[in-house]
């Protein structure tokens, strides 16, 4: 079957002013597509449109939990570009915490984002890509099928997610628009090189192999982003491992339960979670966590195993 293509493409996606949207957006100016940067940093999106020229990029500023500012983007996308082939639905932010002891807020705002602020992002777009028989992808993630500590409400968001391509797919397959959804490993981005350096994940983080918790260069989702749009993917991931693992995650979700409570590490990070116990500053908005540590909580902190290696790239990714 011939290739979809992006050559001339209209593209919308949420979260461009950082990380994989940013790529993303580079990568697809690259193979010709006109793009709709959307996202919370005015000047990052105007600095990317700069970059990949006025005649293939606009930008708009909107938070994807406020209805009013994504119809204003798709008025805006519209106007500009006459069409809208494709959305994807990129914004995402993550907050360190645990259930018991993160502010409710925190966690209704992750849910906000991730999974409502993806349905909100698709179902305005939609009617605009159905009549170009086009393309939905949405971002989800590994934690769609692996579920950690200390990441319950992104957990929750990402398989919400996964669950609403899966069903939008079948909707929409008579009226020759194609859905997919892509799911990403850890990736070297800001979100997450940040999240990393906080305590409660350095001792979290031990239960995993480390090949799992080494994170890739962003350009790699990138590329797969790329390919998506262009086949029309139904599903994408990166790195390759991922595959394996979603297709196996009914086995490996009670074998890494069992794994974690044995190693007997994640009293500790639940504990260092606490922000009585850690300190952390996060922006609500944009989910990039920033730890501030008590002198107490990081002479508490076991030492990292010799084995822990880690890429410490600058990317970063934003809601």
């Amino acid at each position: 079957m011939a290739r979809w293509g992006s050559e001339g493409r209209v593209v919308m996606i949420t979260g461009a002013a950082r990380g994989i949207g940013r790529a993303a957006a580079e990568r697809l100016a690259q193979r010709g597509a006109r793009l709709s940067l959307v996202g919370l940093e005015p000047q990052r999106l105007e600095q990317l449109a700069q970059r990949l020229g006025a005649e293939r990029a606009a930008w708009f500023e909107a938070d994807v939990t406020d209805r009013a500012a994504l119809e204003r983007a798709i008025a805006g996308t519209l106007e500009r570009f006459g069409a809208l082939d494709v959305v994807v639905a990129n914004a995402g932010i993550h907050l360190i915490g645990a259930v018991a002891t993160a502010p409710l807020e925190q966690l209704e705002r992750e849910l906000e984002v991730n999974l409502l602020g993806a349905v909100r992002t698709v179902k305005l777009a939609l009617p605009h890509v159905v009549e170009r028989r086009g393309y939905v992808l949405v971002v989800a993630s590994l934690a769609a099928a692996t579920h950690l500590p200390l990441m319950s409400a992104y957990a929750a968001s990402k398989a919400g997610v996964e669950a609403f391509t899966n069903s939008l797919r079948l909707e929409l397959a008579h009226t020759g628009t194609r859905v997919g959804c892509a799911y990403f490993g850890f990736i070297d981005t800001d979100l997450v090189r940040r999240s990393f350096e906080h305590p409660s994940t350095k001792v979290g983080e031990r239960t995993l192999p480390a090949f799992l918790r080494r994170p890739i260069p962003v350009e790699r989702a990138a590329a797969a982003i790329e390919r998506a749009v262009a086949d029309r993917k139904a599903r994408v991931w990166a790195p390759r491992w991922v595959g394996a693992v979603l297709a196996l995650r009914g086995f490996l979700q009670p074998l890494s339960e069992a794994v974690a409570i044995r190693r007997g590490t994640i009293a500790e990070a639940v504990r260092l979670a606490d922000p009585e116990v850690v300190q952390t500053v996060q922006d609500p908005r944009l989910g990039i966590a920033v730890a501030e540590s008590r002198d107490e909580a990081l002479a508490a902190e076991p030492q990292a195993p010799s084995d822990r290696r880690r890429d410490e790239g600058v990317a970063d990714r934003a809601a």
